[in-house]
């Protein structure tokens, strides 16, 4: 596997442009099984996990070109209703072909979902919010084996351990659109990713009210047509590279990154003394005071987002003072500790909260990342450390981040990736 060499670096100075959101282009992908019709996405990010949906797509018979940013899927009057485990186990968002499987098919086989090892991330709210719409589910041999002849709407309370599902909300939102009848969604996930497949919805002729919203009305349609829909800059991406900026100091513009999607991670760089404007249509970071300590809650949004919770531990580990952070949603998402530890942070796990003690300056190591945003803290905290980082297990970096270490180098960061066989 190829691996990154690290330096510390900065200050930076230049601009960014943020891709689009993987969060919401993979939903937004299994939408388009609910129409006959074509559909063109844009400003799809190129990135393993879409290639991974792709391929999904394709065996159940649909049609989908992907060139350059742009996404043609043609479902036509496909048969397959099987999501292979070889596929499915690759990522969890792959379960989201469920809901449109159901209603467009009647039938479903979809294998349970894998993806980043951070944590139990049960299927039981997908399970029991299609139910509630009329589907009959078992588990067999590792598949979700579903059939409902007809779906029919209902009232669906989707709240969790932890908090609303994005995933699942999306599933039974796709779904009800071609439902009989009107379902109500209470206790609805409200990220921008959710609203962003609501928009394409509606677009392709869903008749959905209060996405957004804790409570999503959805009036089932006899049909539903293609669309041309852009998807929304992906706000972990932006947040990264405004962390990456902080970290290494200077002044960068990130380009797309939308402040009213990144509202609770702007508060928490403003209170750890990092400067950011809002623009039209982009952010502007000024770094180099020292960083000091804060503390941090994930939560579903609007909530500070739990994949950037690695990424800011990274940055709270240079900071002045003690950061408690403290994780709501999956609170067993500390792989990363470790690795930064033997980077030289003072970081110390009680359950689901992390004591981070800055150190004011971190050590360059061999280390390994083990999940899609534990990788990006690694390689952001090699950014701050003395000495070179050798950083593995950047195919986790590929799975959401297009040309992550690109857009960082362009800014000034010294990373050079050395292929798998050379040295």
């Amino acid at each position: 596997m190829d691996k990154l060499l690290v330096q510390r670096s900065g200050p930076v100075q230049g601009a960014c442009t943020v891709n689009g959101a993987k969060n919401a282009v993979l939903p937004i992908m299994a939408a388009c099984l609910l129409s006959p019709e074509p559909s063109v996405i844009e400003r799809v990010p190129r990135v393993t996990d879409v290639l991974t949906m792709l391929e999904i797509l394709r065996r159940l018979g649909v049609g989908a070109t992907l060139v350059g940013d742009r996404l043609t899927i043609e479902p036509g009057r496909f048969a397959g209703t099987l999501a292979s485990y070889e596929l499915v186990s690759r990522m969890r968002a792959s379960i989201c072909v469920l809901g449109p499987l159901l209603a467009r098919q009647g039938k479903a086989q979809v294998a349970m979902p894998g993806g980043c090892v951070i944590g139990s991330r049960p299927v039981d709210l997908h399970v029991k919010g299609l139910q509630a719409l009329g589907a009959k589910i078992a588990i067999e041999h590792g598949y979700l084996v579903a059939s409902a002849p007809r779906l029919q709407g209902a009232k669906i309370s989707l709240g969790g351990t932890h908090g609303s599902s994005v995933l699942a909300t999306g599933n039974v939102m796709m779904a009800a659109s071609l439902a009989d009848g009107v379902t109500i969604i209470e206790q609805a996930a409200c990220e921008p990713e959710v609203v962003d497949l609501a928009h394409c919805l509606i677009q392709m002729g869903a008749r959905i009210e209060g996405h957004g919203s804790p409570v999503v009305r959805v009036e089932g349609v006899r049909g539903l047509r293609g669309a041309r829909y852009r998807i929304i800059p992906d706000r972990i991406e932006a947040g990264t590279l405004l962390i990456a900026a902080a970290l290494m100091g200077g002044e960068v513009m990130v380009e797309g990154a939308r402040a009213d999607h990144l509202g609770a991670v702007i508060d928490k760089l403003a209170e750890a003394n990092v400067s950011i404007e809002k623009l039209n249509g982009a952010l502007r970071i000024k770094a180099g005071e020292p960083i000091q300590a804060v503390d941090v809650t994930t939560l579903p949004y609007p909530g500070f987002p739990t994949d950037l919770q690695a990424p800011m531990m990274a940055l709270l580990a240079v900071a002045r003072g003690t950061s408690v952070l403290t994780e709501k949603v999956y609170p067993d998402r500390f792989m990363h500790v470790a690795e930064l530890n033997r980077m030289g942070a003072s970081i110390v796990r009680q359950g689901a909260t992390a004591i981070v003690k800055g150190v004011g300056r971190l050590s360059g190591a061999p280390v390994v990342g083990s999940d899609l945003r534990a990788a990006a803290a690694l390689l952001l905290a090699g950014l701050a450390a003395e000495h070179q980082t050798e950083l593995q297990g950047i195919e986790h970096l590929q799975r959401g981040y297009q040309n992550l270490e690109e857009q960082l180098v362009r800014l000034g960061a010294r990373i050079r990736r050395v292929r798998a066989g050379r040295s």
